[in-house]
């Protein structure tokens, strides 16, 4: 089984400068030992179980929720029983059919 969830979380109150709250998430997320892929939009995570994601975020927004007042969270998550290691699977699919997608 793989679960794969892009996943974003940030304060809305510290103004437009937040890679400072950010990146303590991030860190989290690399400290997890889970397959992930940072963007400037969120992060995708890689995981067997909802639940081991859902740990991820119950964290984060602990972390957010030590320094912030008020927290904007998004995530959607792709679960599929029958694949695993989903995000270099479904970048491999696309990139076959057009090339490199990520410089």
């Amino acid at each position: 089984m793989g679960v794969i969830m892009n996943f974003a979380i940030f304060p809305i109150d510290k103004g437009d400068h937040i890679g400072e709250y950010v990146s303590k998430v991030v860190q989290h997320i690399k400290e997890t030992g889970l397959t992930y892929q940072f963007s400037p939009m969120g992060t995708i995570i890689e995981a067997e179980t909802v639940t081991e994601l859902l740990k991820v975020v119950d964290d984060a927004y602990k972390i957010m929720d030590s320094i912030s007042d008020r927290i904007y969270c998004v995530m959607n998550m792709d679960s599929n029983k029958n694949k695993s290691n989903m995000i270099k699977s479904k970048t491999a699919s696309v990139e076959k059919r057009i090339g490199t997608v990520n410089k």
